[in-house]
């Protein structure tokens, strides 16, 4: 569905127009581009388009964005810019135009337990004042209300100038903050259980502890070892009171090691702090599981989960107190807002207003401001970014947007080109990287790069109108009305999951029978219910692999080859085929070049200027010893088969002399996900949400049976690769697999064995199930907001 769209004047002639009407890009070479030349005119939507890893982020995120800010950067002064992140110069020869730029993009945010919706804008802040003014009875300034300020109270010394004489007085302070004492702010009270931290028949020296990390090797093994409040050779059973509470709950104690000064910890307040201090979706998943099996969370009894003391919930606007506007439904707070009439904070009610109404507006209407940060998803983080700015009075700003529909039902992309829209009719510049049609067709202007991805990319295939682009012959124009179709035969189920009472969030104690042996497609407007169903009710039980879009662990060391389990079949076969160690073909082992420690780059930290990575001469960035390098299979060295795209290397280890089945199965696997373009040894670091999600869905591809739950797998994915997606889905489901998809693209609905829709709306408006059964049965119903999208998408 398309918006309608207010008249515009004509765009700038490509080679007539003002240079002050363009941003103008020369000879671009960051990542993939391939001296990639465009003019984007300036106060208009461009979209950018073309497959995945066509070098459509590396021009608009890596080149445009990049500069922009960099460049912001340097009018800083010296000092400032000492504390903030060093950018370097993108790879480029001309790059002129351009303006102030924001970048909203797809990055979750922070995990901290202490960040909500609400601390991430402004609305608590704002919050905060509202209640220290118009609270009764009064308790304090705004830091009265915050759940990040304890109270406190002392003296100290201070310094004193008076007529030219400066002395020091002792004087009392005292500070009223929010925080409740007992979870300090957190909001729950966790349980620790001790036998999951260590197995106290053995010694710390034999093994003892099982903590993730926790280890006598390195840094921890010194600390334990030289810190003198136990015997490391003792096993834990045999310890006294006094040397078990040392072990566990020490406070932070300076010591010294082997002439080293060193700070001990307990086991306790270290895994509080390390851990637990993080949301547990927002965690790595060993570390989560070792959560979930030793600690227990529970809301915390004296303040009730609001985080928040008993003085500061004591004051209230109305019947109103802090915590409970902050637990509402931003769209009922809106309306509470609304109604508020007090002329002395008027200005800050006004603004409170236009906050929270734009919360509603942009779709989050259904969020509360105490929800954690960390629990939101990748498209609901992007949105929450973009609240600062839609009342902005700024103009003529560059606005960058990294698929903004994003975890968007078809019925919420309307509302998102709306806003889209308006950005642009304020003058602002806005660039959006972009697959789904529906966002496409609002574009003033379309850059579409490719033709292909990886090596394939990097060149711009067209530039013009939307119309234009449906006439071009690009890959992207090919398939920008490409329509799947409903199965004319669906599976028959071999069986069902029962959920039953699911009332997490907003849930309204729902029972369902998902069945077995299908492709099921869980959908509904966001906000609606899906996650907390499907994660709430599935993820983490026995046999359920859930596969979504967090962030894969690792340094810059880590690559495909190294996360797959692939590099290990490559080194073996080096190793045999050269009569040498394994390890010699692991740029973090014993092959790693001395210079560069593997990394293939030197980093040279240049303080408040932008910090140089220069490729390092020993190993000419290939991150390997040179006599490494002068072992070959099948005529390549380990260099040049991490440099190979994931495609190539599918021949070279299929067939011929390089043949290595166990090498050759994972790659197809990688392949059949869609990720044929990345290279064995890219950094997962550049991978975007989507690719991180289809890297982890081809480990998982060997596996027999079970049950997957898949989470939006059409992001990041160009129209022309949906096709492939289905082809996949299939074969999961034909192998045994029981495929759950959690989803918005019509094209995976359509395909769909079996529809659990949810709504009717967002938020209390929704948590039910609206419809259960064939994608058939849903469009001629016509009884769902899905089923009527559905019935257009199919008709168009």
């Amino acid at each position: 569905m398309t918006t309608a769209r207010k008249p515009q004047p004509a765009l700038p002639a490509r080679h007539s127009a003002d240079a002050h009407d363009l941003i103008r890009v020369h000879g671009a070479r960051v990542n993939n581009l391939k001296d990639v030349s465009v003019e984007i005119p300036k106060r208009r939507l461009t979209v950018f388009t073309g497959v995945s890893g066509s070098g459509k982020s590396s021009l608009v995120f890596g080149t445009i964005a990049a500069e922009s800010q960099r460049l912001i950067n340097e009018t800083y002064s010296a000092f400032v810019q000492g504390f903030m992140p060093t950018l370097g110069r993108p790879d480029v020869d001309v790059l002129d135009g351009l303006t102030t730029a924001i970048i909203v993009d797809q990055e979750r945010m922070g995990g901290d337990t202490r960040s909500t919706v609400g601390t991430a804008t402004d609305a608590n802040a704002m919050l905060r004042i509202l209640f220290s003014r118009l609270g009764r009875p009064h308790i304090g300034s705004p830091q009265a209300f915050s759940f990040n300020v304890a109270s406190l109270s002392g003296a100290g010394a201070v310094t004193i100038e008076r007529g030219g004489s400066v002395t020091k007085e002792r004087r009392s302070f005292s500070i009223t903050g929010g925080m409740c004492t007992r979870c300090e702010g957190r909001g729950a009270v966790t349980d620790i259980d001790l036998t999951a931290l260590f197995d106290a028949a053995k010694s710390l020296n034999q093994g003892a502890l099982t903590i993730p990390g926790y280890s006598m090797d390195g840094w921890f093994g010194r600390i334990f070892s030289g810190c003198g409040f136990f015997d490391p050779d003792k096993p834990i059973q045999r310890f006294t009171k006094k040397e078990l509470h040392d072990l566990l709950y020490k406070a932070p104690t300076k010591i010294k090691v082997d002439g080293i000064n060193l700070t001990y910890e307990g086991l306790i307040p270290k895994i509080q702090k390390s851990m637990l201090s993080k949301d547990v979706d927002s965690m790595q998943p060993h570390i989560r599981a070792f959560v979930q099996r030793a600690v227990t969370f529970g809301t915390c009894p004296d303040c009730g989960g609001t985080r928040l003391s008993e003085l500061a919930r004591s004051s209230k606007i109305g019947r109103i107190n802090i915590a409970d506007a902050c637990s509402m439904q931003i769209s009922d707070l809106a309306a509470w807002a609304r109604g508020l009439d007090e002329p002395s904070v008027a200005p800050l009610i006004e603004t409170l207003q236009r906050t929270l109404d734009s919360f509603v507006e942009i779709g989050l209407g259904y969020l509360s401001l105490d929800r954690p940060s960390g629990t939101l998803s990748g498209g609901e983080a992007q949105r929450v970014k973009m609240i600062r700015h839609l009342g902005s009075s700024l103009t003529d700003v560059t606005y960058v947007f990294d698929e903004p529909t994003i975890g968007l039902h078809p019925h919420d992309i309307q509302r998102m080109n709306e806003l889209l829209l308006k950005l642009r009719d304020k003058g602002n510049t806005v660039l959006v990287v972009e697959h789904k049609p529906e966002a496409i067709a609002i574009a003033d202007h379309v850059v579409d790069l490719g033709p292909g991805a990886g090596g394939d990319g990097g060149t711009v295939c067209f530039e013009g109108s939307v119309s234009e682009l449906r006439a071009s012959g690009t890959i992207t124009g090919r398939h920008l009305d490409d329509r799947a179709e409903l199965k004319h035969e669906v599976r028959v189920p071999t069986g069902k999951l029962q959920i039953k009472g699911a009332d997490r969030h907003n849930l309204q104690d729902i029972d369902v029978d998902i069945p077995l042996g299908v492709l099921v497609v869980v959908t509904g407007v966001a906000g609606s219910g899906k996650s907390s169903l499907i994660h709430g009710s599935l993820s983490g039980g026995s046999g359920v692999v859930t596969v979504d879009q967090a962030a894969i662990r690792g340094s810059r060391r880590s690559n495909p080859a190294t996360y797959t389990g692939l590099l290990e079949p490559i080194r073996k076969a080096f190793a045999k085929a050269n009569g040498v160690k394994p390890a010699l073909f692991s740029a973090n082992s014993e092959g790693a070049c001395p210079a560069c420690n593997g990394a293939g780059v030197i980093y040279t930290d240049l303080a408040m200027m932008a910090g140089v990575a220069s490729i390092c001469e020993e190993c000419d960035g290939k991150r390997f010893q040179a006599g490494v390098l002068e072992y070959t299979f099948g005529g390549k060295d380990i260099s040049q088969t991490l440099a190979m795209p994931v495609s190539e290397a599918m021949e070279f280890f299929g067939a011929g002399a390089a043949r290595t089945p166990a090498a050759h199965k994972i790659l197809t696997h990688l392949s059949d996900v869609g990720l044929g373009y990345l290279s064995l040894g890219q950094p997962l670091t550049t991978l975007s949400g989507g690719e991180r999600q289809r890297l982890k869905l081809a480990t998982h591809m060997a596996e027999t049976g079970g049950v997957y739950v898949l989470d939006e797998p059409t992001t990041g994915l160009h129209l022309a690769d949906v096709q492939q997606l289905l082809a996949l889905l299939d074969r999961l489901v034909d192998s045994g697999k029981s495929v759950i998809v959690i989803e918005h693209h019509q094209a995976v609905m359509a395909h769909a064995d079996w529809i659990i829709d949810l709504g009717p709306g967002a938020g209390h408006d929704g948590g039910r199930i609206v419809y259960e059964g064939t994608p058939a049965n849903l469009v001629d119903g016509h009884s769902t907001l899905t089923g009527r999208h559905l019935a257009a998408y199919l008709a168009t």
